[in-house]
């Protein structure tokens, strides 16, 4: 009878555990099969700092370059007890690179909460902030040429050299198309706006031509002309963001729906706009401290290294800031993505030197730092050269390896020229110059 009593009460027992009681305890199951999850805990005292831990690790997680974070404390500790020169400036080099992934990342993560037309006008205006915060520091001190050649240098690095690599990367996968194809209409109006931009280089250089020989200040009327054609360059990259944001947002439905497709939504969910916003800051305080002792490291470097001041402008600074949208840009172009790699290289040069270039002239002028539009003559044939080369290439809106290899090719030679290229080679006025623009004897 015990034993009776017992099988009816286990029998009893069973199936209110089966219907009620284990449907109760099934999420305790499930996540003790998962392991416990300390900042999903009720405990608010557990939760907040696990949370913490848990979202720092997602956002070092995000890019592998994010190793190279161990040279942000040993940079700027370096660059504060006045250690060498040349490894103040090798630390802080290494460091930047990763502080422009993160600073992209928070972009990125503000960018998408915000939506489509202000996470655009947010990505425009902070895709190049490494660059803007490196050439301020620069412009700060005084040191003009840094700021040019960094300038020209991450227009050139992304129109030929992410450009190529893109190129490259899209037309050696298997996987793909013998040619890739990409929206001709919204890279061709990149195309154009970059070469109203060389125009507006070129005749800063022509004027300069012209007045040497003349009695009247030079470089007076140079400031004049660039200060003027900043303002008509500013004005045409808001009208470019309207163009791109309202207007003629349909020609980029491509490109954003791409990019909606690509994880954008999974990756948004690591961190709330508020902390990606408060990321954003924290990041550009370090960057903004790691420039400062780069800039002030370059003089020793070009004494000890034997390289020039517009080598490590228009070649090196580069580097640092545009790793993160180098890699990001390859990495679509391999998957046939080609629009938003285009993108990404066409998109990014067109920034710098419509909005960075330009903003860069009205602070030199508040600031009473005589920063110009004239490059040097070898410097602005240059540009226009490469602007035509991509010009001639994304015309058919088609590409593949073989343009790349022409991209990458060409954008070796530039640096190599700069290489050999010394700082004491700068414009003369006389019949050189005035030959190639006509304004010589």
């Amino acid at each position: 009878m015990p034993r009776q009593g017992d099988g009816q009460t286990n029998g009893e027992a069973t199936p209110l555990l089966g219907s009620s009681t284990l449907g109760n305890l099934a999420p305790e199951i499930a996540n003790s099969k998962q392991g416990w999850q300390p900042w999903e805990d009720n405990r608010a005292w557990v939760a907040y700092p696990w949370s913490f831990l848990h979202k720092t690790w997602q956002v070092l997680m995000s890019s592998p370059v994010n190793i190279l974070l161990v040279f942000v404390p040993a940079g700027i500790v370096c660059g504060a007890i006045g250690a060498n020169p040349t490894a103040v400036f090798v630390l802080n080099f290494l460091a930047i690179i990763p502080l422009a992934a993160l600073l992209s990342f928070a972009t990125e993560e503000i960018s998408v909460k915000l939506g489509q037309t202000l996470g655009g006008l947010m990505n425009a205006t902070f895709g190049n902030a490494v660059e803007l915060i490196v050439s301020i520091v620069a412009l700060k001190n005084g040191e003009i040429r840094i700021v040019q050649s960094s300038m020209l240098g991450s227009i050139l690095s992304n129109i030929l050299l992410v450009l190529g690599c893109c190129f490259l990367a899209g037309g050696l996968n298997p996987a793909n198309p013998k040619e890739q194809t990409f929206n001709s209409t919204v890279a061709s109006t990149m195309s154009s706006l970059m070469a109203v931009a060389a125009a507006s280089l070129i005749i800063p250089a022509t004027l300069y031509a012209a007045l040497s020989h003349s009695k009247s200040s030079t470089e007076g009327n140079i400031l004049v002309l660039s200060h003027g054609t900043s303002i008509i360059l500013l004005i045409l990259y808001v009208m470019y963001l309207y163009f791109q944001l309202k207007s003629h947002k349909e020609l980029f439905d491509e490109e954003q729906q791409a990019e909606g497709g690509d994880g954008a939504e999974q990756e948004a969910a690591i961190l709330s706009p508020w902390a990606a916003g408060v990321a954003l800051v924290l990041v550009t305080v370090v960057v903004a401290v790691c420039a400062e002792y780069l800039v002030d490291s370059i003089d020793s470097i070009v004494q000890t290294a034997h390289i020039s001041k517009t080598f490590i402008g228009l070649v090196l600074l580069p580097i640092v800031g545009n790793a993160a949208e180098h890699v990001t840009a390859c990495v679509v172009a391999y998957k046939n993505k080609m629009d938003l790699a285009i993108g990404v290289a066409i998109g990014s040069s067109m920034q710098i030197a419509l909005f960075v270039t330009p903003f860069l002239v009205i602070l030199g002028w508040i600031i009473h730092q005589p920063m110009t539009l004239h490059f040097q003559m070898f410097e602005t044939v240059v540009f226009f050269v490469s602007v035509l080369v991509v010009n001639y290439l994304i015309q058919d809106g088609k590409s593949n390896y073989l343009e790349g290899a022409m991209c990458v090719g060409t954008y070796i030679i530039i640096a190599l020229a700069f290489y050999v290229y010394p700082d004491d080679a700068g414009d003369k006025p006389g019949p050189g110059l005035g030959m190639l623009f006509g304004g010589g004897n």
